[in-house]
């Protein structure tokens, strides 16, 4: 059996390079991939970096879809099903959308894969393939082995991707992780990913943990930070605010080699957080005290930041930004609020008559960036403009010089090198997403319904 394995990308403009911010490894197919049995031949193909071969023989394709990704999904979707070669899709949008999706697949797979993966390999050997598997429940994450081999000669950035855990157990309105997850985390076992991070250290300077909430669970990230201490890696990942007022957390954070962590501040107005439920932001002497504990013990900061929740107004742009420069943010994202499909975001906008689109991510008139609801403080355009602007004062070089001379982010040789590589490539990325494409503006074909 063949099983041909392709991540779609967000989109494309003819004649233009893909964003090179966007290809880190896929570590959903190489997850994929591990979990299928061993006598089925893998091929692997990203679309963000290669041309797929929709004519070479495959007996199975499975596509790992996000919202961003779904339009151009289903076009591959379409290129191989023309071809007579079914197609299975899963992940994210898969479970948020699994109607939607079934339209242009012989197979959905709704939540998460480990233990309906054989089945699905099995159902497509003996042409009996379902319309829907639907996972209840949590699996356990024991014995899961990604495997590596599919990307050999492909270039991605050079962060090994690493999963410990899988969900978070906060409740925030417009994530689509708690509503996949129903607000819980499963974490693999620590002698699990230390083996797997002995398996490819030697090719790897830095280690991003992809966990959604690599603090979610305190005591169980302490043990993880103390199994890792001996194996003397770089590595980063997300958290939320909430572990920065532990001592011993801190500590072990920064024994094991964190060197920075992605932190969702979200927003300086407290009614906001409240809004979105993450009140939790400002707990325990909120952002200033948070932040002072982790500069204390030389541990840098991506903050992310959302723009567009009702108590918003332009003035809340350049107040956030001189609050990232401030704090010489590492680096930094001022987003727009993207209502994604089955969050509590998305119905509540939805119940307001506020969605702009029925469907964003289908709606030939939307594109990356764009707005798709109507804010509260000011116009869908004000709000694309300003988040803009923030951007490009976050990363202009006078920000960039500031923040690359604060203590903490030149504390160590290789972050403070990589500073600079870094934010350039941010900087050179501010405006070239806006308005990208989401599906492949040359494709011609027609998408096949599956129904």
């Amino acid at each position: 059996m063949k099983l041909t394995i392709v991540h779609p990308c967000i989109g494309r403009k003819p004649g233009q390079k893909y964003i090179r911010t966007w290809q880190m490894e896929s570590l959903p197919a190489a997850t994929l991939a591990g979990l299928t049995p061993k006598d089925v031949e893998v091929r692997f193909y990203d679309d963000r970096m290669e041309v797929v071969p929709f004519d070479e023989p495959a007996d199975l394709v499975a596509i790992s879809v996000e919202t961003y990704t779904a339009k151009r999904a289903y076009q591959i979707a379409s290129e191989y099903r023309k071809r007579r070669v079914p197609v299975v899709m899963g992940g994210f949008h898969a479970t948020l959308c699994p109607d939607e999706v079934a339209r242009y697949a012989e197979a959905v797979v709704c939540g998460e894969a480990e233990q309906l993966w054989p089945q699905v390999i099995d159902d497509a050997r003996h042409g009996r393939l379902e319309k829907f598997y639907r996972q209840t429940g949590r699996p356990s994450l024991l014995g899961l082995k990604p495997d590596r081999s599919i990307f050999k000669g492909k270039r991605y950035l050079p962060i090994g991707l690493i999963e410990a855990g899988r969900g978070c157990h906060f409740k925030c309105d417009f994530c689509a992780v708690q509503t996949v997850f129903n607000s819980t985390q499963t974490r693999r076992p620590v002698d699990d990913i230390i083996a797997e991070i002995e398996l490819v250290k030697l090719d790897r300077k830095l280690f991003f943990f992809v966990d959604d909430n690599i603090t979610s669970n305190i005591e169980q990230a302490k043990e993880f930070f103390r199994a890792l201490i001996p194996l003397k890696i770089r590595w980063v990942s997300q958290s939320s605010i909430n572990a920065a007022h532990d001592e011993e957390f801190l500590e072990l954070l920064k024994r094991s080699g964190c060197q920075g962590v992605l932190i969702g501040f979200e927003s300086l107005n407290p009614a906001n957080l409240k809004d979105m439920n993450k009140a939790f932001n400002t707990m325990r002497g909120g952002f200033e005290k948070a932040l002072a504990n982790l500069r204390r013990h030389h541990i840098r900061v991506y903050g992310t930041f959302i723009f567009g929740y009702d108590r918003d107004t332009p003035e809340s742009f350049a107040e956030t930004v001189d609050f990232a420069r401030t704090h010489a943010l590492y680096i930094a994202a001022f987003n727009h609020l993207t209502p994604f499909p089955g969050t509590p975001l998305y119905a509540r906008l939805q119940r307001e008559g506020r969605l702009l689109y029925d469907q964003w991510w289908l709606d030939e008139r939307y594109s990356y960036n764009r707005i798709p609801f109507q804010p509260q403080g000011m116009t869908p355009e004000a709000l694309q403009g300003n988040c803009l602007a923030a951007r490009r004062k976050f990363y202009s070089w006078p920000s960039i010089l500031q923040r690359g001379f604060d203590r903490v982010n030149r504390n160590d040789w290789f972050m403070w090198r990589n500073f600079y590589v870094i934010n350039a490539l941010h900087r050179n990325d501010v405006s070239l997403r806006d308005h990208y494409p989401l599906g492949d503006e040359s494709w011609q074909g027609t998408l096949l319904n599956a129904n």
